[in-house]
């Protein structure tokens, strides 16, 4: 009871908001409030930044529209793709030249001047190879998303403690042992950390794609909107895309936490 007791006291002297939370509430709060003072002000041209009003009914017209989760689905579904091939193909990459020093000298080079080019510039060859629908677009963001991966993973490697690995090897490990049973539970944080990259990078290089060639994704909706100047629909698009995105980061920094409670 006693216990019980000093429980419940904790929780009530125990602030409801964190100094870092309401920092990030006072943030959000002057970015609305500068916002708003812009959209009134009248200093720049016409709904070029619309009120706060006017995207929020955009925001509820755009989530009642049957059409707009169609489009969703398109982009989540190459999103998924391209994360699904760009990260399995760069941790298999990663892992081949982080575990080989010849190899890793020899080809790693390569991913660091080819990892900063924005990736939009292969976009037509995507075209020529794919074709105009949506494995062009899944090209393009698994292109995106391999190269983040594949360096974090190659770090990763290089950074686990060379006594596990010989405690693999005395036990005559397989090298399939050794990547499932060693290195990839080793790679925790490395892995996360490039997967979580990956994604942003796919979900750019996917929406970028989008708008320079389709008829659906939500690429093409926001196209749509600022071709016929419809600004709060498009901020209502990019709003929706925003949280989704935080979301999706977040899951997967999740699960990597997950991973981490199930293991101790």
């Amino acid at each position: 009871m006693a216990e019980t007791g000093r429980l419940r006291q904790a929780a009530v002297a125990a602030p409801l908001l964190s100094p870092v939370t309401l920092l990030r509430v006072a943030i959000i709060l002057g970015v609305l409030a500068v916002w708003e003072f812009l959209a009134d002000s009248g200093w720049l041209y016409r709904d070029v930044v619309p009120s706060l009003l006017s995207i929020g009914r955009a925001l509820a017209a755009l989530l009642s529209d049957r059409n707009y989760y169609f489009n969703l689905g398109v982009t989540a579904a190459e999103i998924g793709a391209a994360l699904a091939i760009g990260g399995t193909t760069g941790l298999a990459v990663g892992l081949l030249l982080g575990g080989n020093r010849f190899l890793s000298k020899a080809f790693e080079p390569y991913l660091y001047y080819l990892g900063p080019t924005p990736k939009i510039i292969f976009f037509p060859v995507m075209i020529m190879w794919f074709g105009v629908g949506p494995e062009s677009k899944v090209a393009l963001g698994t292109l995106s998303c391999f190269f983040p991966v594949a360096l974090n993973v190659a770090a990763g490697m290089r950074q686990i403690d060379r006594v596990l690995i010989r405690v693999g090897e005395s036990f005559r490990a397989t090298t399939a042992q050794m990547v499932s049973k060693i290195y990839l539970p080793a790679m925790r944080h490395p892995i996360i950390n490039g997967v979580r990259l990956g994604f942003g990078f796919a979900l750019i290089g996917t929406l970028l794609a989008e708008t320079k060639l389709s008829n659906k994704g939500i690429g093409f909706l926001i196209i749509q909107a600022y071709s016929v100047f419809d600004m709060p629909r498009m901020y209502a698009m990019l709003i929706v895309l925003f949280v989704l995105a935080i979301g999706a980061n977040a899951l997967i920094g999740r699960l990597g936490g997950l991973d981490r409670i199930k293991r101790t």
